[in-house]
């Protein structure tokens, strides 16, 4: 009698699990980034490590990814709006410390201590901004109003939404890939937001394990190539810089060969567009992306 019991107990809790488990873990994968923010803006308090804003940084992009394709919704909107606001905050101080590491690294520790003096104003900055208050503000109203949207039907179709978004990123890369022609700047940024799109949703991304992987090897070429194009820049202005602006040149060269060189790898691993490539949405996102070249860095 008792086994029985907990027989239906346990099937009636599969089938909770199976009907919900999707919307229950997006809420806890939300909740364990909060976590994982808090964490990082002690440490950033503390001055605890040079990693604490990069690790802040990285939580505010992957509860970016997951709203990715949900951002429309007005229970998600207020969020991935902090998020954004935060991540646009954040970006010149990080911009700062990656050059403070390479700076270091090329034996210039001068450079390198002069700049670490703003960096200290600007972690107060952050800390006390009211985008970052913002965002925690939203992230503890978040799964109410999420959870009311699912009582009320608004989530019957999330998942299918997701699937098309990670579909419309592959048939986006297919165009890229396709047009040699096309801006690096927009591709890299296009390889940033599908890979971590994949990551966030991995068993409904079409992606392979080795797209995946061909992927970030990617991204991690363009963002070498990116990192030194932008020191390039700081150097025709920035004086003390010049020294190094001829070696950072051929890196960024160099840098951009071995991107191609993985595209041409991820073309290969590419799966089959669905038919819906949107070369005039790409090319209007190439045109964008040409016409700022500033690029501000996106999560």
């Amino acid at each position: 009698m008792a086994t029985s019991a907990s027989a239906k107990l346990a099937s009636i809790a599969f089938q909770r699990d199976d009907c919900m488990s999707f919307v229950d873990k997006f809420v806890a994968e939300i909740l364990t980034l909060q976590i994982a923010l808090y964490h990082s803006r002690s440490r950033l308090e503390a001055r605890t490590d040079s990693e604490a804003l990069h690790d802040l940084r990285i939580a505010v992009r992957r509860i970016r990814s997951l709203l990715r394709p949900m951002r429309s919704m007005s229970g998600v909107m207020a969020l991935n709006n902090a998020a954004a606001e935060v991540g646009r905050l954040t970006t010149p101080a990080r911009d700062i410390e990656v050059l403070i590491e390479e700076l270091e690294e090329r034996g210039f520790p001068d450079l390198a201590h002069c700049r670490k003096a703003h960096l200290d104003s600007d972690y107060s900055k952050i800390l006390k901004s009211p985008a970052l208050k913002n965002l925690f503000t939203q992230l503890d109203e978040w799964p109410s109003i999420f959870r009311l949207a699912e009582i009320n039907g608004g989530l019957k179709h999330v998942q299918p939404q997701i699937e098309k978004s990670l579909t419309k990123q592959i048939d986006r890369l297919h165009a890229a890939v396709d047009d040699a022609g096309s801006d690096r700047h927009a591709l890299r940024i296009l390889v940033k937001r599908t890979r971590y799109l994949t990551e966030a949703f991995p068993k409904l991304s079409p992606l392979s394990g080795k797209a995946a992987s061909s992927l970030k090897a990617l991204q991690s070429a363009l963002g070498g190539w990116h990192d030194h194009y932008q020191w390039c820049q700081k150097a025709s202005v920035e004086s003390d810089l010049h020294p190094l602006e001829e070696v950072w040149q051929r890196c960024a060269a160099t840098a951009l060969e071995k991107a191609e060189a993985q595209l041409a790898d991820l073309a290969k691993l590419l799966p089959k567009s669905s038919g819906k490539k949107s070369r005039l949405r790409w090319q209007q996102k190439k045109q964008q992306a040409l016409s700022s070249l500033s690029i501000t860095l996106c999560l």
